[in-house]
């Protein structure tokens, strides 16, 4: 039985903790190890930056934490889940549904959909009534300031309305775990810094374990944690005081 991460945990408790992570690539004739025996935590209420150049195994990291990429050595326990990597495909697939949020550079949003329906959409898989899924996610675009876009479809959406889009979508399934992966990266500093907040929110105010992955050292101020990874290994890993009215945008 798993005695360490929580699915209901206070600010503090583990969310996720891995253990001697190591995920290799095949390369013409030889392996690539892009994950090299890391161990890793996060912890419920936090907002911890994993951060590192390009190649470093940032994304690599997250997706092995998620469920999206199984690792070749090591174990992920993950709120009530005894080593996930030992469950069955489909039901790796039905945990992240029930319980993680993901946030993407590219915002992967239905081009057809409407912002409020790319929203009902993730809740109806999860089981909602029409009804309840509809209230969850006008609730949801209205906490991102969306209230007024409800019915704009991505071609009609800015490139920072677009991710807030993406972060109500990830926020209305009340995720224990958010996932985001260069959340900013393709924002101007006005717009990331709507995006880093909302993220900033979802850990204080919906206790989530937020992990962020990115490259931007602007990101910094708002972290609990940051963790720095470079050639597969975490080479610094800092707790801090976040600093609630950093300014992201240019001056």
């Amino acid at each position: 039985m798993n005695t360490h991460t929580k699915v209901h945990g206070k600010h503090g408790d583990f969310a996720v903790e891995a253990k001697q992570l190591v995920k290799r690539f095949k390369s013409a004739k030889t392996f690539i190890e892009v994950l090299k025996h890391v161990d890793f935590d996060a912890r419920h209420g936090d907002l911890t930056m994993v951060m590192g150049p390009s190649g470093s195994g940032k994304s690599t990291l997250i997706a092995a934490l998620s469920g999206l990429l199984r690792p070749e050595e090591g174990r992920v326990d993950v709120l009530d889940v005894d080593d996930l990597w030992k469950l069955p495909p489909g039901k790796i697939d039905r945990f992240r549904l029930d319980h993680c949020g993901f946030i993407f550079q590219g915002f992967n949003l239905f081009p057809a959909l409407t912002a409020l329906q790319q929203v009902t959409t993730v809740l109806k898989y999860q089981g909602l009534s029409t009804g309840r899924a509809r209230k969850r996610a006008i609730e949801a675009l209205e906490e991102v300031g969306l209230g007024p876009r409800l019915h704009q479809r991505p071609s009609e959406l800015s490139g920072g309305e677009k991710q807030r889009v993406a972060i109500a979508r990830a926020l209305a399934k009340d995720p224990k775990i958010l996932f985001a992966d260069e959340p900013t990266s393709a924002l101007d500093g006005e717009n990331g810094q709507v995006v880093i907040k909302l993220l900033r929110r979802a850990a204080t105010e919906h206790g989530a374990a937020v992990i962020c992955v990115t490259h931007d050292p602007r990101l910094e101020a708002w972290a609990d944690r940051v963790i720095k990874l470079e050639d597969g290994t975490i080479i610094d890993d800092q707790r801090r005081t976040p600093d609630p009215n950093a300014s992201l945008a240019q001056h």
